[in-house]
């Protein structure tokens, strides 16, 4: 396995999603990205494609996905959640709590 080259994810929470080598860590690990979360990853977890993608070492998500759109994979990013919703959904919370 080497930088650039497409995989399916065989195990864990991302188990049949596509995903890319980013980088060889120095323990036997890769680390992976795509239509899976970036993160270290045991080869023997990974089942090789036949794609293999121009890609530098270390490359951003933004880049990872533009690479695998051009290929053909379907990449979907989770919506970010917006802070400001989130605390003033807490903040009604605490209100009902408080109010016993």
């Amino acid at each position: 396995m080497k930088v650039g080259d497409v995989c399916v994810k065989l195990a864990g929470r991302d188990a049949g999603k596509k995903c890319v080598i980013v980088s060889i860590e120095k323990d036997g690990f890769v680390m992976i990205d795509g239509a899976t979360r970036r993160r270290k990853c045991n080869p023997r977890h990974l089942e090789p494609l036949n794609i293999a993608v121009k890609l530098k070492a270390n490359a951003s998500h933004d880049e990872v996905v533009g690479v695998l759109v051009a290929e053909g994979v379907e990449v979907v990013t989770k919506k970010t959640i917006n802070t400001k919703e989130k605390k003033e959904k807490s903040a009604k919370i605490q209100k009902k709590r408080t109010k016993k």
